[in-house]
């Protein structure tokens, strides 16, 4: 079990200064996920008028395929290095990537800076967790406060992060929405140097950049494919199949690898701790069913009510408000992370059913509005409880690992819910969803009810994987629960909506 008290070295003053540094941090990831989506007019009309708009997503996917590639790598360097080294490390990369991006000047390197600053950007979440589980009050017990602070930041963050883009875009330039982050993440980086003192003690051992280079081979194919399925290319071409070959290849190889390293970078002994191997498996199905949950409301909103995408994102602001509840109340009862890990399932389960049974092409913009509103109770709770329970199952020399192995298990669980959940929907529909908002009389109604009856299935299936994730929560362990860090902190969650809910406009050809 982590052991995870704070240093005798830091005064409540300087933890308490410290967790704000944390949760200032978890606020720059959130940002810069949402923001980019309020710019993607005036960066294509800057760059490349002819044919950016096209490229544009990729200003979503280099910075997601570099922040998952990173990922299990960032554990074991917390591990090996120490989580303070490692957190300015990850702050100072993804700081000279904002810079990059601002001074771009064309798609190509705007591209390239947005991998760099996914390269810092996976750690500002995960890493940063790692940094909260050290800097846990040693007298502290439960779920604790910081689950309640961090629900705040993650629902705050989600709800301001397209407005600032929207602002800083239409009154200074859009290249204001990466400068934004240099003073800030400067602030961060000078006070967390003074700041903070853990408790590491990293045993120096090789890095396996053999299974790093596999997992990202790996990441890399799996959130290219299902990226790319049904919308660039069709899920039977064969640049999908070879994809997809090569993602089942690269993971039976880094399997294999983390069974014979001699340090591997997620040991397979992690996976027989109950509350390592069902949380991760709870945190995958997770963040599929977040991908379902928001990306297909807001699709729905576009295609069937004609909001614009835009508008229809801010019915997210709905969910941001479920996840600061959501927060607080679990930071402020005594009921375990177990109990509020099956409640959550179970809630989602809920949605999803009222989502499949409510769902017509007039049904009250306010009843979807609670219904996200209650998605993000749920996923408040889930979210955070499963880092919870891991960081405090976790041994300490593998605390780093755990905690961004159960991120890097909800960035997998993202990509093939969008895969999976996409390709129920296009299969049921007769119409390219993109040409359904020019049809018009009777087409467009008949396109419309086509199309939300595929929804609703779709939110049925989404239905059938919580409750598959409810009754794998019901094998995490009855243990008393230890002080453990509260770095259960909603944060993650947003990670998971943005980069589709900048995708909202490109809905895909589904083939």
């Amino acid at each position: 079990m982590t052991e995870t008290t704070a240093p005798p070295s830091m005064t409540p003053l300087a933890r308490t200064v410290g967790m704000f540094v944390c949760l200032f941090t978890i606020v720059l990831a959130v940002l810069d996920l949402q923001i980019v989506s309020a710019a993607t007019v005036p960066i294509v009309r800057d760059l490349d008028p002819a044919h950016g708009i096209d490229r544009f997503p990729w200003l979503v996917s280099a910075f997601a395929l570099a922040s998952a590639a990173m990922l299990p790598l960032y554990g074991k360097l917390c591990d090996t290095l120490g989580a303070k080294r490692v957190f300015l490390g990850a702050v100072t990369t993804f700081l000279v990537g904002s810079a990059l991006c601002g001074l771009a000047q064309s798609m190509n390197e705007l591209i390239a800076a947005r991998a760099v600053q996914g390269l810092g950007g996976g750690g500002l979440m995960s890493v940063t967790m790692v940094v909260i589980a050290h800097l846990k009050d040693p007298d502290e017990t439960g779920t604790g406060k910081g689950g309640g602070i961090g629900g705040i930041v993650a629902g705050g963050g989600m709800a301001l992060g397209p407005w600032l883009g929207g602002v800083l875009t239409d009154h200074a330039s859009w290249r204001w929405i990466f400068y934004v982050n240099l003073p800030l993440g400067l602030a961060v980086l000078v006070t967390g140097a003074l700041v903070l003192k853990l408790p590491d003690r990293p045993v120096r051992r090789p890095l396996d950049w053999t299974g790093a280079a596999l997992a990202a081979a790996f990441s890399t194919a799996l959130l290219l494919a299902t990226d790319w399925g049904g919308k660039e290319y069709a899920w039977s071409s064969p640049e999908i199949i070879g994809l997809l070959c090569a993602a089942a290849l690269g993971l039976g190889l880094f399997v294999r690898r983390q069974a014979t390293a001699a340090e591997p970078l997620l040991p397979l002994s992690l996976f027989r701790i109950p509350e390592l191997r069902w949380g991760f498996a709870v945190q995958g199905i997770t963040g599929a069913a977040m991908m379902c949950a928001i990306y297909y409301v807001l699709v729905y909103l576009q295609v069937a009510r004609g909001l614009s995408s835009s508008d229809a994102g801010l019915y997210l602001l709905p969910m941001a408000v479920g996840m600061t509840a959501s927060g607080l109340a679990t930071g402020r009862t005594a009921l375990s992370a177990r109990t509020f890990t099956l409640s959550g399932t179970l809630t989602m389960t809920g949605v999803f059913v009222l989502l499949a049974t409510t769902l017509t092409p007039d049904t009250s913009l306010w009843l979807i509005r609670a219904e996200l509103l209650l998605a993000g109770v749920a996923f408040g709770q889930l979210i955070g409880q499963l880092v919870f329970l891991v960081q405090n199952a976790a041994p300490r020399p593998l605390l780093g690992v755990a905690t961004t192995g159960i991120r890097f298990f909800q960035t997998l669980g993202n990509a093939l819910g969008a895969a999976v959940f996409g390709t129920v929907l296009f299969r049921l529909l007769d119409t390219d969803v993109n040409a359904i908002p020019a049809l018009h009389g009777a087409q467009h109604a008949a396109a419309v009810q086509d199309f939300v009856h595929a929804t609703s299935t779709v939110f049925w299936c989404g239905a059938a994987v919580m409750l598959l994730a409810a009754t794998l929560a019901t094998r995490l362990p009855r243990r008393p629960e230890r002080a453990a860090a509260p770095a259960q902190a909603q944060a993650p969650a947003p990670a998971a909506l943005a980069p589709e809910s900048t995708r909202a406009t490109r809905i895909g050809t589904g083939h």
